[in-house]
């Protein structure tokens, strides 16, 4: 007898009777169903599912029975892992189905043979510390299967090691590579293929729209559906690939590959060698001119700068004296025929992102600490969007818990034009009203006055003594969040971790550990983090989550916004800010048998109209502005677990 997928999450399915812990839950089923549905029927479904759902189980049920090729695509690559690694392998074993699955990443998450190789050939730049590193990725190259560097735990993921030994689009040498038998990313993408279930990410999954927009084939395979998950950060995955981008460090990659392939095949007298020198000190000229502060900008904040001017014709002029350079050489070897081709390209990118925009592209910069990126953001995706949906037809199914703002799903929608899509909603079967309280305090002053930041710490304070810390403070900005630390660090009873100090993944455990601890965080500790039981019994939100006013990307579109007639604030600042805040506050509640308060400091929740909205997008909790209840909420939580522990006691 076939199961529908409902017998499958309920009490009595081979879920409950796999899983320890495993609870059938009326809005998991319903997801499940409606998904199966859309599955069958090939059509477009926007499915937000709160918290506590178990969407992840309602999506992959009706994924791995329907007998279909699908793609799911996570927000990030840890949430790749688990789904490959823990979630997919659970339901596989649980249902007993021979589903193939596959696990595929962007080329730069794989070792490259051919450039390892290459980095102990030409290993002079390195120093000791780096010359270490490349034998421990030597030694783990000989025993990898897979080649995912996630399974180097010693070597940090963003080491600029790293660069050395994987490829990217512009240094892989593709079908004339020597290794191309060894190559790892070769044979992720040959189990995609032959894969019925393939775990990618959006970056991913826009990379490969990309490629077929400009005719250069495909990274993935093709497939009768495509499952979205974390699908509210979807639009800014895809402005980053829709548009066009350089940056200072892939013109030194340049630099350094040409010169080591030219050492390697042809090592006589040579004018190259220089040139890739030239090109290398026209790039860093090129940044110091940029200014040295980190930030974000229009170009056209640029554009009166002379010193900056003339070091991008420097630039280009070194770029064009490479290309000269390197078309003779470029038949004598395979590297340098690719070197050859990425100069060619560069230098048309480079002259693309230092001229005028395009229009209804956003034309902006990024300075880091040592290197520069320019970027042309189209102003609208929806249609570039809308055009590799046709072309990848199937069901497309779009879900994550925060993509409705006060009921409505437009503002999804409408950014990546699926008007034809079913839109349904499930809200989480967690008791938010017994298990949670929302605390707005009084007496804070306008979050744009100096002494903001201050002022939360105080009114934190009691709620932090009645929680005994176990808490998150998120910040809206760095600033704020040092701030805040310092003033805590001074005369705080209970251990203060702080965002930057350590890895997110080594704080959580630090938190989790220390069962009383205060965790402050900005956005990467909004979302994707998964804390239950007591040690986080309270979340903390400086301020309502609105983006920065002054970020160049944000300001082009809310002015194009304005010139067709919209309302950028309500359609498009507001909703944006709105599911930030439902992620933060999504922070709390994690568990059927969690507790805790949701702290929202901002005093605009009262004195503004759009503050309704926000309080409407959020679970339906217990409400106050007295600190009196919150200390009673936690008093009767302790009384309530005392309760438990002794009746347990008794038996």
């Amino acid at each position: 007898m076939t199961l529908s997928v409902t017998d499958v999450l309920s009490a009595t399915g081979p879920l409950a009777a796999s899983l320890a812990g495993f609870a059938p839950r009326l809005q998991q089923q319903q997801m499940a169903e409606v998904i199966a549905e859309a599955l069958r029927n090939k059509t477009l479904l926007v499915a937000e599912a709160g918290t506590g759902t178990g969407k992840t189980f309602a999506y992959l049920v009706p994924s791995l029975l329907s007998g279909k090729k699908v793609l799911i695509s996570t927000g990030t690559k840890n949430l790749q892992d688990q789904l490959f690694h823990k979630d997919i392998p659970l339901v596989q074993k649980a249902l007993g189905v021979p589903v193939a699955v596959a696990l595929l990443k962007g080329r730069a998450n794989y070792l490259c043979p051919q450039r390892l190789e290459l980095a102990f050939e030409d290993s002079r730049p390195l120093n000791r510390q780096g010359l270490d590193k490349l034998r421990r990725i030597s030694a783990w190259a000989g025993h990898t299967r897979m080649g995912d560097r996630a399974e180097v735990n010693d070597i940090a993921e963003d080491d600029l090691i790293w660069s050395r030994v994987t490829s990217t689009a512009d240094n892989c040498l593709g079908q004339d590579c020597p290794k191309l038998n060894d190559c790892y990313l070769v044979k992720a993408r040959r189990a995609a293929q032959a894969a019925d279930v393939v775990v990618i990410n959006h970056h991913l999954l826009f990379a490969d729209m990309s490629l077929r927009e400009q005719g250069f084939g495909e990274l993935l395979p093709k497939a009768d559906a495509v499952v979205i998950d974390e699908a509210h950060q979807l639009s800014e995955a895809a402005s980053a690939f829709f548009g066009i981008g350089l940056s200072g460090n892939q013109l030194l990659e340049l630099a350094r590959d040409s010169e080591a392939a030219f050492h390697k095949d042809i090592n006589e007298g040579h004018d190259l060698p220089s040139a890739c020198d030239e090109l290398d000190k026209a790039v860093r000229d090129m940044r110091l001119s940029m200014g040295e502060a980190q930030r974000r900008g229009a170009w056209s904040e640029l554009r009166h700068n002379k010193a900056l001017q003339k070091d991008i014709q420097t630039l280009a002029t070194a770029l064009v004296k490479l290309h000269n350079l390197l078309e003779p050489l470029a038949e004598r070897s395979k590297d340098l025929e690719n070197a050859y081709r990425r100069c060619n390209e560069l230098s048309e990118r480079f002259a693309v992102l230092t001229g005028d925009a395009p229009e209804d592209y956003i034309h902006w910069f990024e300075t880091h600490k040592r290197t520069f990126s320019l970027h042309l953001t189209p102003l609208d995706i929806s249609e570039n969007f809308q055009t590799h949906l046709q072309a990848m037809p199937g069901a497309w199914i779009f879900t994550s818990a925060t993509l409705s703002v006060n009921g409505g799903f437009n503002h999804f929608v409408s950014q990546l034009g699926l008007h034809e899509a079913v839109t349904r909603c499930w809200d989480s079967p967690f008791d938010f009203a017994r298990q949670a309280m929302f605390y707005l305090p009084t007496g804070l002053p306008e979050p744009n006055e100096k002494n903001y930041t201050a002022a939360v710490v105080e009114a934190a304070r009691p709620v932090l003594a009645a929680s005994g810390g176990r808490a998150f403070m998120l910040f809206t900005s760095h600033r704020a969040l040092r701030e805040a630390a310092e003033l805590l660090e001074k005369s705080c009873d209970y251990p203060v971790l702080v965002q930057g100090d350590a890895p997110r993944d080594k704080l959580l455990e630090q938190f989790r550990q220390a069962g009383n601890a205060i965790l402050l965080g900005t956005s990467s500790f909004w979302e994707g983090v998964d804390v239950r039981g007591e040690a986080l019994s309270c979340v903390i939100i400086d301020k309502l989550p609105f983006a920065s006013p002054g970020d160049p990307v944000l300001q082009a579109r809310l002015e194009a916004m304005r010139r067709q007639g919209s309302n950028p604030f309500m359609e498009f600042q507001l909703p944006q800010a709105v599911i930030t805040l439902k992620q933060g506050a999504g922070r709390l509640i994690r568990d059927v048998n969690d507790t805790g308060v949701l702290m929202v400091c901002d005093p605009r929740l009262k004195s503004k109209p759009y503050g309704r909205i926000f309080v409407a997008s959020l679970p339906n909790m217990q409400k106050t502005r007295d600190i009196t209840d919150v200390e009673q909420f936690y008093n009767r939580i302790k009384v309530s677990n005392s309760e438990v522990v002794d009746e347990a006691a008794c038996h």
